[in-house]
């Protein structure tokens, strides 16, 4: 059995244990509670983009050219966006996202995409990438930190560049999404070629749509505002990941904080059971020694 010493020293370690997961689970709530006051305006944001876009699209015979709505007929390249976090104490964060980043590599290959290149976001997700060998672009691993919308547009026009161009036929997002406190799961769909319906989807059910006037015309308005309305949606799955993670971060940190408590009290009984021990040892040595 443990000696009195060693019990100590095991008490004062999950002491320090729990002080720092507490401390971790405070910063992750600081940090989740900024960026869902992000998350917050950026929805206000898109509802009214959306709205302008739902009105646009109420024309049944609209048609817009533009070459990110474009379906590339050839299945040769496709680019993967796929979003993790810098650090690790999330859960099963990381990892779930490392799994549907493999699900969809295997997906589009079965779909006759022969060169697949990940965009990782997170350096967990960057050393995941580099471990199976995929073809990457690294220029972004740090992005999901700061959370700037300016170096975030610029990595969004990087890759309406290249999927305008003709570079690469298909661009995937990977990330795991928000749901509740307690419910993060991961999530994968097309950015680009971007469906014209898909920028309407924000738009408040039941409310009355505004009577806009476009000018020159509404094709004309919806091409111009594609390019914005992406940089929305990719900062928007930037911001949804983050919380995500502080959201995972919180619910480890709590559990940790739980299992330390649990076993503090579990040696701190053991620990006074020993000393009792001890002392009736010492007087029952005491005793004999007397009646000796």
């Amino acid at each position: 059995m443990p000696s009195l010493k060693e019990i100590k020293t095991r008490i004062q370690s999950v002491e320090g244990t729990l002080k720092i997961t507490s401390a971790m689970k405070m910063i992750a709530s600081a940090k989740l509670h900024r960026v869902q006051a992000t998350a917050t305006a950026l929805a206000s944001y898109k509802a009214v983009l959306s709205q302008i876009a739902s009105a646009a699209c109420s024309d049944p015979e609209l048609a817009v050219a533009s070459p990110l709505t474009a379906d590339h007929k050839e299945r040769r390249t496709a680019t993967v966006v796929a979003i993790a976090s810098d650090s690790s104490l999330c859960g099963a964060f990381n990892h779930n996202a490392i799994r549907e980043l493999e699900q969809t590599i295997e997906s589009l290959r079965a779909e006759g995409f022969s060169q697949i290149t990940v965009w990782p976001i997170g350096v967990k997700m960057a050393a995941a990438v580099r471990k199976a060998g995929y073809a990457s672009c690294t220029d972004y691993v740090r992005l999901g930190s700061a959370l700037d919308y300016g170096k975030s547009a610029q990595c969004a026009e990087q890759l309406m560049s290249s999927y305008a161009s003709g570079e690469t036929d298909r661009i995937v997002m990977v990330h795991n999404h928000f749901f509740s406190m307690g419910h993060q799961a991961p999530k994968h769909y097309t950015l680009m070629p971007v469906a014209v319906s898909d920028l309407a989807e924000g738009a408040t059910k039941g409310e009355t749509a505004a009577d806009y006037i476009f000018e020159p015309g509404a094709a004309e308005m919806l091409r111009a505002l594609i390019p914005y309305a992406l940089r929305i949606f990719f900062y928007e799955a930037l911001t949804d990941s983050a919380t995500a993670e502080h959201a995972a971060r919180m619910i480890a940190m709590q559990t940790a904080s739980d299992n330390a408590s649990e076993l503090l009290d579990e040696l701190s009984v053991t620990y006074n059971k020993r000393r009792q021990q001890a002392i009736t040892d010492e007087l029952a040595d005491i005793t004999q020694a007397t009646m000796n």
